[in-house]
């Protein structure tokens, strides 16, 4: 067990069109930049840093493969935000996987992609 860890500070999305995927989290979030770089941006999402950075080590893996997200990102808000967002996002034409659901978890969501494939979620606790 690694008892010194006691919180998680960062959440990288590793990407293949750097660019692209810079443009959309701008477009789509309003967190503040922390750092950027050729090869990364990192937005301060509440007390997590969220980065996006290129691939570019031997062990980071090359493509996407939109069948099989990498990574799922999800991002809590007020319960009456969900279909807000949701007609946010369909405003900007971002592909949606689920439009709002109300979950047997206790929470109602809305399920999309990034450019390469990634699962973001919108949610609320209900």
């Amino acid at each position: 067990m690694l008892s010194a860890v006691r919180q998680l500070d960062y959440a990288i999305v590793l990407c293949e069109d750097l660019d692209r995927m810079k443009a959309f989290y701008r477009d789509l979030f309003d967190f503040p930049i922390a750092s950027e770089s050729a090869t990364g941006l990192t937005f301060q999402a509440g007390a997590v840093k969220l980065s996006l950075r290129q691939r570019t080590r031997g062990y980071d893996g090359q493509g996407t493969r939109s069948e099989l997200p990498g990574v799922q990102l999800a991002f809590l808000v007020a319960p009456d935000e969900v279909a807000r967002c949701y007609e946010q996002l369909v405003a900007k034409s971002v592909e949606i996987l689920e439009p709002p659901t109300d979950q047997p978890r206790g929470h109602r969501t809305v399920y999309f992609a990034d450019p390469e494939g990634n699962m973001l979620e919108i949610y609320a606790e209900i």
